[in-house]
């Protein structure tokens, strides 16, 4: 029987850096988007309405890592539209329906359409080129999965453009290893992606940390999963966006395995407890299995994002397994609820729920301090790129003085303003960059000022 894709016998080494150290009967291969005429033009275009075939993978073999940066156009720089509006899928054996059916960036921990740079074991995501305002003015991202995906008879993924615009580029790989056969022992990873808006806030004391109500049957708990089967669960990302300031956490994880009634075989004691906080986190951390890489503002009003992958203590399951979280103590909170769930199981899964449709995906824009600093950054890029079109369509050369002002003072003060998260100051800054470009732009000519 073929060593292909097994793991070491009886785990010799015992370490995670084993598969750098044996030698297998594997060879190494990358389905990507290089240019075949041999030029520099190593992206793909994805049209509105399109599909992207990123890699069609013949026989036996194991996805290791997957790339993407991806960009709108030159004029859209910061769009991040496109985090929800691209559905990332996988299929493996030739099977019909997905095993991986989830938003793009929400595959990589993007949640809210935010981009949030965080590393962690299994998903990295990394800064590119900065345009204006620091880091969070970085216009090319850089998303990278590292969950092994092994296929007995063929892999195929796909990247469908469900928005109403084109996207410019596209740069990926998929990095793979062909074996002759797979343990039989290995399931199919799988993905899949969830929302709640809102939940329904339960009990006499809603939208408040302090409740004293009963939860003693998770009916009413944010589920996360509902799979069937035999397999392994490794994970999710949860995202939450919390309407009031108030503490949201104190809703316990709940996962009931093969069939579990009540109580079900593990019962948490707070949601940052699952993701490896101290108490009441309002500070944001990423580290290799937990994190809460995004908090937007220290009084927990507005979004936040975490992740929690069971690497070292997979939650195994033989024939069934729901993973749910209270929204708040007792179910009390009602706010937007979202996750990613990563398994693998034995196939056939059950076929996945709908994706809602883009305008049931798109996130709600908050009125704290983080969403108005936000928005007020998204429309200075946009502004940008109109004060750009302007200089291109009259010919004008260089500004000095005005970019001195604006691309440079204003911009090093937006970015210091969110590097110390003083959202309330980086609002203003921006908000005074936006009116000296429209300015500008309204006094040389038609162009493409963002309206908010």
């Amino acid at each position: 029987m073929s060593e292909g894709l097994r793991p070491v016998p009886g785990g010799q080494l015992g370490s995670v850096f084993d598969d750098m150290v044996v030698l297998r009967d594997s060879r190494s291969a990358r389905a990507s988007s290089w240019d075949r005429s041999g030029a520099n033009k190593d992206f793909r275009s994805l049209a509105a309405g399109g599909t992207l075939d990123l890699a069609d993978i013949p026989g036996a073999g194991c996805i290791r890592h997957i790339y993407f940066t991806i960009t709108i156009s030159e004029h859209s720089f910061g769009n991040p539209r496109y985090l929800r509006d691209l559905v990332l899928r996988a299929y493996w054996d030739r099977e019909d329906t997905p095993s991986i059916e989830v938003p793009f960036g929400d595959f990589f921990g993007q949640g809210h359409e935010c981009i949030r740079f965080f590393r962690s074991l299994l998903v990295t995501v990394n800064e590119g080129m900065e345009l204006i305002g620091g880091k969070t003015g970085t216009i090319t991202v850089g998303f990278n999965a590292y969950f092994p995906m092994p296929f007995g008879d063929g892999a195929r993924l796909t990247l469908t453009n469900e928005g109403d615009y084109d996207i410019t580029s596209v740069w990926y790989h998929v990095d793979y290893e062909q074996v002759p056969s797979i343990d039989p022992r290995a399931g199919r990873f799988h993905a899949q992606w969830r929302r709640e808006n809102p939940t329904s806030a339960a009990g006499e004391a809603v939208n408040t940390s302090h409740s004293e109500a009963t939860n003693l049957d998770g009916h009413e708990n944010y589920l996360i999963l509902d799979a069937q089967g035999h397999g392994n669960f490794i994970g999710y990302f949860l995202n939450v966006h919390n309407f009031f300031d108030a503490w949201y956490g104190e809703g316990d994880d709940m996962i009931f395995i093969d069939g579990d009634t009540w109580p079900p075989s593990i019962h948490g004691t707070g949601t940052e407890e699952c993701f490896g906080g101290g108490a009441c986190p309002n500070v944001e951390y990423a580290g290799p299995y937990t994190g809460f890489h995004l908090i937007g503002n220290k009084n927990w009003r507005g979004k936040t994002s975490m992740y929690r992958f069971h690497v070292a203590d997979p939650v195994r399951f033989k024939e069934s397994i729901k993973v749910t979280i209270e929204h708040g103590h007792a179910n009390n909170f009602a706010n937007d609820y979202s996750s990613t769930a990563f398994w693998y199981q034995a196939e056939p899964h059950a076929r996945f729920p709908e994706l809602l449709p883009i305008e049931k995906r798109r996130p709600i824009v908050g009125d704290d301090p983080h969403d108005k600093a936000h928005a007020a950054f998204l429309k200075l890029q946009a502004n940008h790129s109109a004060y750009c079109a302007v200089l291109r369509a009259r010919e004008l050369g260089p500004q000095k003085n005005f970019e001195r002002d604006v691309f440079e003072r204003l911009a090093s003060d937006i970015a210091a303003a969110f590097e110390a998260k003083d959202y309330v100051l980086a609002a203003k800054k921006c908000e005074e960059a936006n009116a000296k470009i429209e300015v500008f732009v309204g006094q040389n000519g038609e162009s493409r000022v963002a309206q908010g």
